[in-house]
């Protein structure tokens, strides 16, 4: 999953694709597209409201103004010809796929979302209200289930649990109830790293991810750049590729299904290194 930001203030600049005002520019979000789908990224996620613990949200009209325009963009390139501007039956490579995701924690966004673009993977940081699963569920959408604790002003504080893996498998438990109420069978699952989380209980779930897998659906880690890497290393987000790919590894060793990443490449490398190392190649 290749991470594509509508956003000003993401925590990683590289994967901004807005203007230095603000403005989104249609063929700099094309290019970013374009780059990870060549890359081997399957799905395309996008974020045009930053979610990351201590972000301002904007309102929906904003959200909504800087993801409108890419959806259309990505609407029009559906059909007869892919984003890469091949066709069908072009000899070097054909048509390339790939699924897209929307961050949102708003139903608005959704509902609108869905009116102009179809079908999509809602990918909810907040937990999932009644309102937006209830509209998820008659939309027949996947979602992602994140685990998270409070708002994106709060939420780094609440991190007292008596065991951090124990609390996500309560979380998911009664989370995999709402979901049959709400009659939604497609949810895929995302420990929720980096939110209402120390650096050490960060990489607990890391070691524990194989304990998630009792609910039997797909594992979703995002770890990407994130400060549980970066922080007990002494640099910035800009310098954690390489220890991205680490904990990419034992993500993978762990269960993972799904990677969300800024750097499709690397996090591709990683996978296929991983799969030679257990004879799945």
């Amino acid at each position: 999953m290749g991470i594509v930001n509508l956003t000003d203030d993401s925590f990683y600049a590289g994967s901004r694709v807005l203007s230095a005002d603000g403005k989104f520019v249609p063929e700099t979000f094309l290019d970013r597209v374009r780059s990870m789908v060549a890359d081997g990224a399957a799905i395309i996620d996008l974020g045009a409201c930053s979610t990351r613990p201590g972000s301002d949200s904007v309102d929906e009209e904003t959200e909504w103004k800087r993801l409108e325009p890419a959806l259309r963009l990505l609407s029009d390139k559906r059909g007869s010809r892919s984003v890469d501007g091949s066709s069908p039956d072009d000899s070097k490579g054909g048509n390339k796929n790939f699924a897209v995701s929307i961050d949102t924690f708003r139903p608005e966004i959704v509902q609108k979302a869905y009116d102009v673009f179809g079908p999509f993977i809602v990918n909810d940081i907040s937990g999932g209200s009644d309102e937006m699963l209830s509209l998820v569920g008659r939309l027949g959408l996947t979602y992602i289930a994140t685990h998270s604790r409070g708002d994106s002003k709060t939420m780094q504080s609440l991190t007292d649990y008596d065991d951090v893996t124990s609390a996500l498998k309560d979380f998911f438990a009664e989370f995999s109830q709402r979901a049959v109420l709400f009659g939604i069978s497609d949810w895929i699952l995302d420990p929720g790293y980096g939110f209402a989380k120390t650096v050490e209980q960060n990489w607990q779930l890391l070691r524990e991810l194989p304990q998630l897998a009792i609910f039997g659906k797909q594992l979703l880690v995002g770890v990407s750049r994130k400060s549980m890497i970066w922080k007990p290393l002494g640099i910035t987000p800009s310098e954690a590729l390489p220890g991205t790919q680490v904990a990419h590894l034992a993500a993978l060793q762990g269960g993972a299904n799904i990677l969300r990443v800024h750097d499709v490449a690397e996090a591709r490398h990683t996978v296929i290194l991983w799969r030679l190392l257990n004879g799945q190649l």
